[in-house]
């Protein structure tokens, strides 16, 4: 595997880094009934889509599943047990219009999926993509990929050893591809490829059963998830798309490991097996791309080149590893790559920012059988020009990548956190309230964040 080919430092990291240790602990909350959905207000969940149950429903079920297992019950009674019967979250009704926070019923785990209470979600562009009406996404959806929080319950008939990796009380990290473990792609361990994530939660907006976790207070109408639906005060996600995170990590900026930092490692290590001595090109500095500066760095690549439009977000490179940068403002980003390079161009080229021009401009930057990475979504429908004689004579690779792989990817970047390899304060350079949540988004809108922004739920 590609990182195993990189640098003795981070192999050292992987290696030596203690195991993340997470104690359970017991509910406090003292019994009460759960309020649910009453049937005259929730005709909606019994007609959408695939005949979606209803909150009270779903927790009958629950509740007559973990009969005769007490492990089961004891963990999965956190509405019983006098936990809140509602949250709020914030809701992306249609393009352009803000997000509003709406009370919503208290999420239900099902079978190998865990109830987080989230502590902090990062603000990134692929939800900016959707709220701009961009990508297109099943709407209203709750927004927000990219999480940490404590588990607070498990659906019934969770597998034992799930249980046991995420105990009550465990600080988990979430990535936003969300594998179920069980497809073609996933048993080849090709979690980003994951069948069920993009044909159920990309195309539909809901988990694996086809069904949605989340329901509105007032009407009891379902409202769709954007991977997890993360920008809640609880949120449900399938349980191999989590890792735990340990308690010398901060919750706020771990939140980026789940998206940012899992991007840039899955250009990394997979899309662009990125070794030692590799001379590597970022276009595109936010978020993902300063986070790809610093996964090359810790690779070993002897040259880094961050590329952007803002010189303040090109003097923020340089500490993140950047040895070189370009303001493609005032200069012609590929030629001046070239130049850096003896005329060669970089092994690796990374584009970020999901522009037509980034596009060509990346491929236009690698070296005789380099290879050409892109990761930054864009305008549904876009399409990015190349050179087809330049790419056949010169065996030019383009390649795309979407993330990493959870099961594998994940822990490794918890372990790189932790060691201080991968510096996650240096990459936040925001934090907001949950109320400023759609703030946030403008302020991304209008590049106004130089980092990452991540809105802090506790």
């Amino acid at each position: 595997m590609a990182f195993n080919r990189g640098s003795l430092l981070v192999r050292q990291a992987i290696v030596n880094s203690r195991r993340a240790s997470s104690k359970p602990i017991s509910a406090a909350w003292s019994s009460s009934d759960c309020i649910g959905c009453h049937d005259d207000e929730n005709k909606w969940c019994f007609s959408f889509k695939r005949s979606f149950v209803s909150p009270t429903q779903h927790l009958s079920s629950s509740s007559t599943s973990n009969s005769g297992s007490s492990d089961l019950s004891n963990t999965a009674s956190y509405h019983l047990q006098g936990g809140p019967s509602h949250m709020r979250a914030a809701v992306f009704w249609e393009p352009n219009k803000p997000l509003t926070l709406e009370d919503f019923h208290m999420p239900r785990p099902k079978a190998n999926e865990v109830l987080i209470k989230t502590k902090a979600c990062g603000v990134c562009h692929s939800d900016l993509h959707v709220i701009k009406g961009e990508l297109p996404f099943a709407s209203p959806c709750v927004v927000g990929h990219e999480i940490t929080g404590e588990v607070v319950e498990h659906g019934p008939l969770t597998d034992s050893n799930i249980i046991e990796r995420f105990p009550i009380g465990a600080h988990v990290v979430g990535a936003f591809i969300m594998p179920c473990g069980n497809c073609f792609f996933c048993s080849k361990g090709q979690d980003d490829l994951c069948e069920a994530f993009f044909a159920y939660n990309r195309a539909k907006g809901t988990l694996y059963d086809g069904e949605t976790r989340l329901f509105l207070r007032s009407s009891g109408k379902p409202v769709y998830m954007y991977s997890m639906g993360g920008l809640a005060e609880f949120c449900v996600v399938p349980a191999h798309g989590l890792t735990v995170l340990p308690d010398s990590l901060p919750y706020t900026e771990s939140a980026i490991l789940g998206c940012a930092v899992f991007t840039a490692y899955g250009a990394m290590a997979h899309a662009a097996q990125v070794r030692p001595g590799d001379a590597i090109a970022v276009i595109g500095v936010g978020g993902v791309g300063s986070s790809c500066l610093q996964i090359a760095r810790a690779f070993g690549a002897s040259e880094i080149i961050a590329v952007d439009v803002l010189d303040e977000k090109l003097q923020k490179a340089k500490t993140l590893g950047a040895t070189h940068t370009i303001n493609a403002r005032n200069e012609d980003a590929a030629r001046k790559i070239k130049e850096i390079t003896g005329g060669m161009g970089v092994d690796v080229a990374v584009e970020a920012l999901g522009r037509p021009q980034t596009f060509m401009q990346c491929v236009q930057s690698v070296r005789d059988g380099g290879k050409a990475v892109m990761i930054g979504l864009t305008l549904a429908g876009a399409k990015g020009e190349v050179d087809i004689n330049h790419l056949v004579r010169r065996q030019i690779k383009v390649i795309g990548s979407y993330g990493g792989r959870a099961r594998q990817d994940l822990p490794k970047l918890v372990k790189l956190a932790e060691s201080g390899i991968f510096n996650l304060k240096a990459t936040v350079s925001k934090k907001c309230t949950f109320e400023e949540a759609d703030k946030a988004y403008k302020d991304l809108d209008q590049g106004n964040i130089v980092g990452r922004a991540v809105v802090e739920i506790m």
